[in-house]
């Protein structure tokens, strides 16, 4: 706590007015520690003080034993009152779409003490969210850009893309439309920067076409049915995410192949952070959902 308010403060004098103790105290334990690890923390500056390269890793290390201590005080909270504790979980829109509902269901009814919170968005602001122990685990991609130094990651599944139509659109008359049909289209596309949006652009110029001049970029599939209804738009989508809603008779699948396809994903954890055993818990119940969710997939193409 020492270290991370003369961080915060920038002098030992503030610092130590903020933790309720003398100077002369604060000093002396920042001595003690300096003096226990061999190193200088601090650089003793005209006005204050700032942290050596030593001191920046030591602060870190500080701040995360501190967020594992409040995450601890939570959970005995919790434990106390009759919870079996709370665990934050990640995913991209498939799996959040077939895996995750059966999953929380028997999450549910084997532990309806353990409270569950599900955050859906794209890999990169799940990692994000994982780096900074916002979710205990996540459900997603790593590519090559991702530092997967402090990561674990099991493969569960590849995910397919399709296009999707409201009832009745003019493509779906056509057994089987073109890249041409679908470049001439109005189309509901993932935002600029995203993977998809790079391999869905991608798959036109491949084939020496235009890309479609008329598009809506946006991470909200939740808006996709009703965006899809208003218009002749297209989107394009994870197979998972289509069905579902094509089973609730709100769109329809294009029969086309796009060839923009997504990297596998799977279940991502931190291997320099212990789960809770609340987390624990979820994790193997997902893994043995994702057993009966995706096994079949794997005999069998996911088309449709």
């Amino acid at each position: 706590m020492l270290l991370i308010a003369i961080e915060e403060h920038g002098n030992i004098h503030r610092a130590a007015e903020s933790l309720a103790m003398s100077q002369p105290a604060a000093s002396k334990l920042l001595k003690d520690l300096e003096d226990l690890i061999g190193v200088p923390l601090f650089e003793r500056l005209p006005r204050g003080m700032r942290a050596t390269w030593y001191g920046e890793s030591m602060i870190r290390h500080a701040r995360i034993a501190l967020s594992s201590l409040g995450e601890a005080g939570a959970e005995i909270e919790a434990l106390k009152a009759g919870h079996a504790g709370n665990v934050a979980i990640g995913a991209i829109a498939g799996p959040a779409m077939t895996l995750l509902p059966p999953a929380l269901a028997q999450i549910n009814q084997a532990h309806p003490d353990l409270r569950v919170s599900l955050l859906v968005e794209s890999s990169d602001v799940l990692l994000e969210q994982l780096a900074q122990n916002r979710i205990d685990l996540m459900i997603g991609r790593l590519f090559a850009r991702h530092d997967k130094r402090n990561l674990h990651y099991e493969p569960l599944a590849e995910e397919e893309v399709c296009a999707i139509a409201r009832p009745g659109h003019p493509l779906l008359s056509l057994k089987k439309p073109g890249l041409a049909e679908l470049a001439g289209a109005s189309w509901v596309v993932p935002p600029e920067g995203s993977v998809l949006r790079h391999r869905f652009e991608l798959m036109f110029q491949n084939a020496g076409l235009d890309m479609p001049r008329q598009a809506i970029g946006t991470t909200a599939l939740v808006l996709l049915p009703r965006l899809l209804a208003d218009s002749d738009h297209l989107a394009v989508v994870p197979v998972d995410v289509a069905r579902h809603y094509a089973r609730h008779d709100m769109v329809r699948i294009v029969p086309v192949d796009l060839s923009c396809r997504m990297d596998s994903f799977g279940f991502i954890t931190r291997n320099d952070w212990l789960l809770s055993p609340g987390a624990r818990t979820v994790l193997e119940s997902l893994k043995a959902a994702a057993k009966q969710v995706y096994a079949p997939a794997a005999k069998s193409p996911r088309k449709g």
